[in-house]
């Protein structure tokens, strides 16, 4: 029997990074999920993905924390090892992120960095340190946001890093291209989810005002955004590299 495609999600424990292992579960891809601060919450999704008949394993990591990467990518190894009886996953997800709005002229120097550690200099090393534990034919899916598009005050160290996955994205899908790794960026748009404070769900004005902008009519809901990150992780995607799709119902077109 072939050995099952399996993908690791950072940020697997709750809102978009939960939906997406659930979607990659729903078409027989396995998934090594990472959880900041919450275990327990992680723990749920891996009881979740298995009664749905997948295999999960759940770890910690603090993508913003470089010194620290080394050893998660070695724990990575060690669990394909003991759960799969294997030396290589097949897509990696960079999910895992923070959201806070503040104002451009309110960014302090300590904020910036926290930004730019979780949100790419973490997200480009994480990558980098995990290519020798993936399988050629692979692929990888950075998560951008909407903002990168159009402007959303308070949003100035966020988007300014998620502008810069973008690029890497490209890069890499043109230098790893040989060994027919595909990198593909999805940006959602307004989503309902804990995000940055469940600053939208917690907020009906804003949510209604949100759902006005999009071509849709509505914010975006978790399971919206999971199901296309799946998409790209099947051979149904097979000759798409080096894209941003936007999954954002069609926001302020």
């Amino acid at each position: 029997m072939a050995q099952k495609k399996i993908a690791l999600v950072t940020g697997g424990s709750r809102g978009l990074g939960r939906d997406m292992a659930l979607s990659l579960c729903r078409k027989g891809i396995d998934v090594i999920l990472t959880y900041y601060s919450n275990k327990e919450e992680g723990e749920k999704v891996v009881k979740e993905l298995e009664s749905m008949g997948g295999k999960a394993a759940l770890l910690q990591v603090n993508v913003g924390d470089i010194a620290s990467l080394d050893g998660f990518v070695q724990q990575v190894k060690e669990t394909l090892q003991t759960n799969w009886s294997t030396d290589k996953f097949d897509f990696l997800i960079n999910n895992g992120g923070m959201g806070a709005t503040i104002p451009f002229m309110q960014v302090t120097e300590a904020d910036f960095d926290n930004f730019t550690n979780v949100h790419f200099k973490g997200v480009y090393f994480l990558t980098q340190k995990s290519l020798p534990v993936m399988n050629d034919g692979g692929g990888i899916v950075f998560v951008s946001s909407g903002s990168t598009r159009f402007v959303v005050p308070g949003y100035s160290a966020y988007a300014s890093n998620k502008g810069a996955v973008e690029v890497l994205s490209r890069y890499i899908a043109k230098e790893l291209g040989n060994r027919g790794i595909r990198s593909n960026v999805i940006a959602p748009g307004a989503t309902e989810t804990d995000f940055n404070n469940a600053a939208i769900r917690t907020d009906p004005q804003r949510k209604a005002f949100l759902a006005s902008q999009t071509a849709l009519g509505r914010v975006g809901q978790a399971d919206d955004i999971g199901s296309v990150v799946a998409f790209l992780c099947t051979d149904d995607a097979k000759w798409v590299t080096g894209q941003r799709i936007e999954v954002s119902g069609g926001v302020n077109l």
